[in-house]
C-alpha cells in the first residue's frame, strides 16, 4: 500500500485563483490538509510502504514573494513526519520556483545517489526502485524537454525554446490559443529520447523479471 498526494501548491499568502481565474486556491490551507494526509498515512494498519507526491509541492507566487526557500521547507518537514520513504516527481511550479541545479540539492531530489537506477544526465529527476518483491516503480521527469528551470544559454534550453516556437507561434508561449496542438506551451514539458530510452530499458528489465510496474 502507498499514498498518493500531488499539487499542494502551497504558499503563506491569501487565497486567489488559478491560471484561468476559474477555481479558487487555498494556498496557507493546503498545508493542513497536508498534515491531515500524513496523519492518515501514519495510523494505516498495515503500515503504508511509501508516499508519492507527484509535483506542485509549493505555488509559483513563492518565487515573486521571495519565500520559495521557506515554503519548501515547511512543506518537507510535514513530509518528514513519514517513517517511509516519500517519492518526489518535479512539476512546473517546482521549476518557477528553483532551478534545476537547485533542486538537486533539495529533499525534493529522491533520486538516488550513484548507481546506475536513472538516466546518465542527473539533473533528470527519473529513476526506478523495488519498494517490493516483483513490484517496480519509476518516477518520471516530465520536464525533462522544457524551458523551465534551465539555463537560458544551455543545449537544454536551447533545444526546448526551438521545440516550442516551432509549435507554437503565439507571443505569449503559455497561449494555447489557435494551437492545433495546444500542450505546446511554455508551463508543459516533455521528455528527452535519452530518458525515452532509459525507461524503454527499465520496462525490458520488469517485463523480463515479471514485475509489476507503476509509472
Amino acid at each position: 500500500a502507498f499514498g498518493v498526494v500531488a499539487d499542494i501548491q502551497f504558499a503563506d499568502a491569501e487565497d486567489g485563483y488559478d491560471f484561468d481565474g476559474c477555481r479558487r486556491r487555498y494556498y496557507r490551507h493546503s498545508l493542513r490538509l497536508l498534515r491531515e494526509a500524513v496523519r492518515e498515512w501514519a495510523g494505516e494498519s498495515p503500515p503504508i510502504d511509501f508516499v508519492l507526491q507527484l509535483g506542485d509541492s509549493i505555488d509559483g507566487q513563492n518565487a515573486r514573494r521571495g519565500e520559495a526557500e521557506s515554503a519548501l521547507q515547511r512543506v518537507l518537514e510535514v513530509l518528514g513526519q513519514l517513517s517511509v520513504p516519500v517519492h518526489h516527481a518535479w512539476g512546473n511550479h517546482e521549476l518557477y520556483n528553483f532551478s534545476r541545479a537547485r533542486l538537486v540539492h533539495t529533499g525534493l531530489y529522491s533520486r538516488p545517489a550513484g548507481g546506475s537506477d536513472g538516466p546518465p544526465d542527473r539533473e533528470c529527476h527519473a529513476y526506478h526502485c523495488s519498494p517490493a518483491p516483483r513490484l517496480r516503480l519509476v518516477v518520471l521527469d516530465t520536464y525533462d524537454v522544457s524551458t523551465l528551470g534551465r539555463d537560458p544559454d544551455s543545449p537544454h534550453y536551447q533545444e526546448s525554446l526551438r521545440v516550442l516556437r516551432e509549435k507554437n507561434h503565439n507571443d505569449d508561449l503559455n497561449s494555447p490559443k489557435g494551437l492545433k496542438e495546444p500542450h505546446f506551451v511554455a508551463f508543459n514539458g516533455g521528455f528527452s529520447q535519452a530518458q525515452l530510452d532509459w525507461f524503454d530499458e527499465v520496462l525490458k528489465f520488469s517485463d523480463e523479471n515479471e514485475e509489476k510496474v507503476i509509472v
